[in-house]
């Protein structure tokens, strides 16, 4: 869906993204991750072209971008700011509507599609004469990101949608949109400073540092099997938590270690990582937990102490 290739972009004497080149399945979340001032957000901008290369070339849908008009370029790509980017003296509704509107969409439409988003989204109908001041930041963010999907684009872009939050919103909200149905039909690329986030949210991280591209590839890569002695040091401070986050009980299916006991409730799916096991273990002070494979309809159980040694084995094996 995206591809970026020898994307670089100068600022007089500074190079912000020096010479990058990478690719975006259709479907796929890919994550911007990196220091601050490594370029990450400067390479999103050159996406939707409210930053315009220096050199190199980008295609979204097959499609050059520098061939595009920009502002009807900007109105096919979904765009999530920090802030939420609403305007203050419209409406949730009228801020919903711009580029609908803009598309030349009649009244009925985006009454209709404002509706199937307040429901998914969680937003009562009475909010939508409100003004953005008079919602909540997690609220804000929510019609932030109604209006970047309104007119249901294919591609949608994340600039730190989720840092002006408290910490406690944040988790709650990013697990929210994690689970939407309207965002996994999207190619979406998100940049954060969150590595936690990062590995919550991505099916792909690209580290990136000084402009350059340290490394591309899933959470479990990034974590065991780091390119350089950068990646491994940048992830170093959380490594344990982000490992049992980035191992799922799928990976750990064929362990024999992992999975004994009789059938118990309440039952799980083997798709979740190994860190939420263990938490839905301690929270509900549980002995044992049954877990289904959707793939293969098999259902097993595990307790704390074989999940741990099954993670450790497979973790071995991996480095």
């Amino acid at each position: 869906m995206i591809v970026a290739e020898h994307l670089s972009k100068r600022f007089g004497k500074t190079t912000a993204v020096d010479d990058i080149s990478f690719e975006v399945k259709e479907g796929e979340t890919l994550v911007l991750l990196g220091t601050s001032g490594c370029g990450k957000t400067t390479t999103l901008k050159m996406i939707n072209l409210l930053t315009e290369p220096s050199g190199g070339r980008v295609w979204v849908n097959g499609k050059d971008i520098l061939d595009q008009n920009p502002d009807q370029l900007r109105r096919s790509i979904g765009y999530v700011l920090q802030n939420n980017g609403l305007f203050p003296h419209y409406s949730v509704a009228e801020n919903m509507a711009i580029v609908p509107k803009l598309l030349k969409w009649d009244q009925q439409k985006i009454n209709q599609r404002t509706q199937v988003l307040l429901e998914k989204l969680h937003l009562p109908e009475n909010y939508l004469q409100l003004l953005p001041n008079e919602l909540s930041g997690g609220q804000q963010q929510r019609v932030g990101l109604a209006r970047a999907l309104m007119a249901d684009p294919p591609v949608l872009l994340m600039d730190e949608a989720f840092g002006a939050l408290d910490p406690i919103t944040r988790i709650s909200i990013r697990k929210e949109f994690k689970n939407l149905d309207e965002l996994k039909r999207k190619t979406i690329v998100m940049v954060t400073h969150d590595v936690q986030e990062a590995f919550e949210m991505a099916d792909r991280i690209c580290l990136m540092d000084a402009g350059k591209i340290k490394q591309i590839g899933t959470p479990a890569e990034l974590l065991f099997k780091p390119a350089d002695e950068f990646v491994a040091t940048f992830l170093d401070d959380q490594r344990l938590q982000l490992e049992l986050k980035a191992v799922s009980l799928d990976d750990l299916w064929d362990h024999h270690a992992v999975f004994t006991g009789i059938k118990s409730e309440p039952e799980i799916t083997s798709e979740i990582s190994v860190w939420e096991t263990i938490s839905l273990l301690q929270k509900n002070n549980l002995q044992q937990i049954s877990i289904h494979q959707p793939k293969t309809n098999e259902r097993k159980q595990t307790n704390f102490r074989n999940l741990m040694d099954a993670f450790f084995s497979h973790k071995n094996l991996m480095t």
